[in-house]
């Protein structure tokens, strides 16, 4: 996880002294602001639960990935449940370690005429910060440990491993 930070934050800086924030006239900004202002108005318990169905989909992608014998099979096989948690809005931990950063990094950094521009002044988006960043990725990194372990790895464990478990003790 901490190497997941590392090239998140550094993701999220390039991204931001690249400049890229200010493409289509600010939209990419509002963009960048809009999700991370939802991201951290989102409770505790709502939090966990969308994160906890985000890493059952981003597990299956990985376990659906090793069933495929060729690079492209695996790219096809990941795609539709990554698309699909990202279209209904779960939470993913590494995810949130970027935009909830770089939306930061647009408030705190950009120009204020900029700022101005986007309807982004000093008290539009009183929510996203540091703070409100780490009371986030909790529910959401809690949320994918249990639907990637519990959820995933529990079920694949006791559908195909239990078995296996059971009869080696009977021998």
């Amino acid at each position: 996880m901490p190497g997941n930070l590392v090239g998140a934050l550094g993701t999220a800086a390039l991204v931001f002294l690249s400049g890229q924030y200010r493409f289509g006239d600010g939209a990419v900004a509002v963009a960048a602001l809009g999700i991370a202002e939802a991201k951290v108005e989102l409770g505790f318990v709502e939090a966990f639960f969308l994160g906890v169905l985000c890493n059952v989909l981003v597990c299956l992608a990985v376990w659906m990935s090793f069933s495929a014998h060729t690079v492209v099979g695996k790219v096809v096989v990941i795609v539709p449940p990554i698309a699909a948690f990202v279209a209904a809005g779960f939470e993913h931990s590494v995810a949130n370690m970027y935009f909830l950063p770089v939306a930061t990094m647009i408030l705190d950094h950009a120009p204020a005429d900029f700022l101005i521009s986007i309807g982004a002044g000093d008290s539009a988006y009183p929510f996203v910060g540091a703070p409100f960043t780490i009371l986030n990725l909790i529910p959401v990194t809690l949320g994918n440990i249990v639907g990637g372990a519990v959820l995933v790895g529990l079920v694949y464990w006791f559908v195909y491993l239990r078995k296996r478990d059971h009869d080696a003790a009977e021998r």
